[in-house]
């Protein structure tokens, strides 16, 4: 095919702003997709992407287009997520595209998401394409949300795209849109080849197929290639395009995306960001690279039977191939065993995460509550990382902790300025600015209730955590959005919070908090845990302890047998007899009795606040 007629480009977008709807409308409107397979959201091929309504993988298809120009035209779709956690993946579509198409829900205006993705386009340079969408619903509003795009981001009017991916208006004015103003790809066809790792999935039959788009060269089956960032070699045993089902062909052009099939079975061995090239080249350079991804959020995995810890392993390593965000290394735990202290990029990943895992491999699992890393400096000048509350090292040994400090954007209706503010501030945030985003005609504020507020503030990331979107959600009905990104690190006076159960501390349930707020986090955690955790057959103490202090304890009761029950009447002496009895066999069950933890007393770190 010639790079004249070939068209990558990706579609990005708030969370629920009509993205895989739209997409759905382009593969019909191309006949990509016949009527008989059409389904919604037929890009979104995750039973949990379906449930949730959210993209979770990125996914290709090709599509041919006759133009009103009486050429057919190869378009190159990069479908992408549209939430804040999976950011990279977004980042990992538009670094193989050469443009993007801007959709913005007709209904809510520009969102906190929209900026950050228009932000992610612009550092990739890529041609943007605004398509106000949803333009048929009764509260929508197209003029005022183009003229807000051009204020905000300084897209012209007059570039806008109406369109409706429910009802299919406007699908052919996208697609000529796409073929005029998004330039071909860049890239020689008589170099040497050149190919790009975007995305990987493993596959039982043909091993790890790896997701390219061909930068200079051509690449053909069977031929011999090598990867340059691990060096390793392998053979092209299928390749071909995504229609949006793979379909094998006999090579990839210049411009070109598609799939190498390669056979490898170590997962580990194909990482996105790398370079294909043909395995007698040896003076090939790499083509730039992804940013390194930094996981935010930390939370141990543990299977519930210790036996399937080798099946958690093996799931582990196919899930990282189909998500390149996800870290993770052995450990072990005194309470639950080993398993692995995984990296998230958020507390959506983490649970998409644990719901992959546990559908797709057929696993039972325990996840601790998440936290987050942690930069302690010791007496003696060294500086080390701490993620776990577990690694913590002693406190007469610390000079110093920093915390990671967000830099958050939400963008609300003005009528919730004080509840978000009342709500940022209470979790420690820093007021940094305020702007309203809608202008009159004339170029002047308009102010009112329904008028929208971007905030900005910084925020502790561990105050994030727990439930600070679905508060912020709740506070402002629903209406506001939220962005962030890391900006720095401080210094906090950070203490670690010792759950101990019966006496013996589990590391499990270990926290760590602001000095301020860890004697009332301690007592609120064993109140939770006191309904949580089985009654057994003698008293179960829970303490939370500061070092050597115990600063909150309650008591699960035991439970109790009447042992008087068949004692109708004698002497005391008799019912004392049985009571001393009953005492002892107690004390000696508190020895040697072990006191099983459910899942819910791990998560119960997750609704302190409530």
């Amino acid at each position: 095919m010639d790079q004249a007629f070939i068209r990558n480009f990706s579609i990005i977008a708030h969370i629920d702003h009509g993205k895989s709807t739209l997409a759905d409308r382009l593969l019909e409107y191309t006949k990509t997709i016949s009527a008989r397979d059409m389904q919604e959201q037929v890009l979104d091929s995750m039973d949990l992407e379906r449930e949730r309504g959210i993209t979770i993988k990125l996914q290709p298809a090709q599509m041919i287009y006759r133009a009103d120009d009486g050429h057919d035209y190869h378009l190159n779709l990069i479908d992408t997520p549209g939430h804040v956690d999976f950011t990279y993946e977004v980042s990992r579509s538009l670094a193989a595209c050469e443009g993007a198409l801007l959709v913005v829900d007709s209904t809510q205006g520009i969102q906190a998401q929209t900026l950050a993705n228009v932000y992610l386009a612009l550092e990739e340079d890529l041609q943007l394409i605004p398509v106000v969408n949803k333009v048929d619903l009764p509260s929508a509003d197209p003029e005022g949300t183009a003229r807000q795009i051009q204020q905000v981001l300084g897209l012209p009017m007059e570039d806008v795209v109406y369109a409706s991916g429910k009802a299919g208006i406007g699908t052919r004015e996208v697609l000529e849109a796409v073929v005029k103003r998004i330039p071909p790809p860049r890239g020689s066809t008589g170099a040497p080849l050149r190919a790009l790792i975007f995305d990987s999935k493993y596959d039982s039959y043909k091993g790890v197929i790896a997701y390219v788009r061909v930068v200079d060269g051509a690449v053909r089956t069977n031929q011999r290639l090598r990867l340059l960032a691990t060096g390793t070699h392998v053979e092209a045993l299928e390749l071909g395009v995504f229609k949006p089902a793979r379909l094998a062909q006999e090579e990839l052009l210049t411009g070109e995306v598609g799939y190498i099939a390669t056979g490898l079975k170590n997962v580990r061995e194909v990482r996105v960001g790398d370079t294909v090239t043909e395995d007698a080249d040896t003076t090939a350079a790499a083509l730039p690279g992804y940013r390194t991804i930094k996981p935010m959020v930390f939370a141990g995995l543990y299977p519930a039977e210790s036996n399937d810890f080798p099946l958690l392993r093996d799931a582990l390593d196919k899930l990282k191939l189909n998500d390149a965000s996800l870290m993770f290394q052995p450990e072990n735990s005194v309470a639950l065993g080993p398993g692995f202290r995984c990296g998230f990029l958020g507390l959506l990943h983490m649970e998409v995460v644990q719901e992959r895992l546990e559908r797709e491999y057929d696993l039972n699992l325990l996840i601790t509550a998440p936290g987050v890393e942690y930069q302690v400096t010791l007496t003696n000048g060294t500086t080390v990382r701490v993620d776990n509350p577990a690694d913590m090292p002693p406190s007469q040994s610390i000079e110093a902790m920093e915390e990671p400090w967000m830099e958050i954007t939400v963008i609300s209706p003005s009528r919730y300025i004080g509840a978000v503010m009342d709500l940022v501030v209470n979790r420690r945030g820093e007021y940094r600015a305020m702007e309203y985003m809608e202008h009159t005609g004339d170029g002047a504020v308009a102010e009112g209730a329904d008028a929208r507020v971007l905030l900005r503030y910084r925020l502790p990331l561990s105050e994030m955590l727990v439930d600070f979107y679905d508060e912020l959600k709740s506070r402002t009905q629903g209406y506001a959005s939220l962005d962030y990104t890391f900006c720095e690190s401080r210094t906090a006076p950070l203490v670690k919070l010792d759950i101990l159960l019966n006496g013996l501390p589990v590391d499990a349930l270990s926290m760590i908090t602001h000095a301020d707020e860890a004697a009332r986090e301690g007592r609120r955690l064993v109140e939770r845990l006191q309904g949580l955790i089985p009654r057994q057959m003698f008293d179960v103490p829970i303490q939370a302890a500061i070092g050597g202090k115990v600063v909150a304890r309650e008591t699960i009761r035991a439970v109790r047998k009447n042992v008087l029950a068949k004692c109708y009447g004698g002497d005391i002496s008799r019912k004392r007899k049985l009571l001393e009895k009953q005492a002892e066999g107690k004390k000696r069950m508190k020895r040697v009795g072990s006191v099983e933890i459910p899942q819910e007393a791990f998560m119960a770190v997750l609704r302190l606040r409530d």
